[in-house]
């Protein structure tokens, strides 16, 4: 049998963690999780555990349940730079789509030319600055 005492620790210390991560105080991140500070606090000190609701509705800003819950980090955390990549690709015509995929693979988006090739100029329009 293991001792709960000591796995609620070890939760709520990782879940202080991630709320520090994300720069919320307690009131906040219990509010986002549907609980009182009081509540958060307890969870944090390892007085109470968190319910799955709580945990559900933290997940959606971006706290590592599996972290939280097990000590492993999942591995589909994205960054900011990563996140921008998705919202542009989504939102990009079919054919920066494609370059944005294939783009970088010698074989996959190209012409071929023969013959002597005397000058040319090749470039990239940017429709997407920021």
């Amino acid at each position: 049998m293991f001792e709960t005492t000591n796995i609620r620790a070890e939760i709520g210390s990782r879940l202080k963690e991630e709320r520090e991560k994300l720069k919320l105080n307690q009131e906040v991140m219990g509010a986002i999780g549907g609980v009182r500070k009081q509540a958060q606090l307890k969870y944090e000190s390892g007085t109470s555990c968190p319910s799955a609701d709580y945990l559900y509705e933290i997940s959606k800003i971006g706290v590592d349940i599996l972290y939280v819950v097990q000590g492993t980090r999942a591995n589909t955390a994205i960054s900011e730079e990563e996140l921008l990549l998705l919202h542009k690709f989504r939102n990009a015509d079919p054919a920066v789509r494609k370059f944005m995929l294939y783009g970088g693979e010698s074989t996959a988006i190209g012409q071929n030319f023969e013959g002597e090739i005397t000058g040319g100029q090749f470039g990239i329009i940017n429709h997407y600055k920021e």
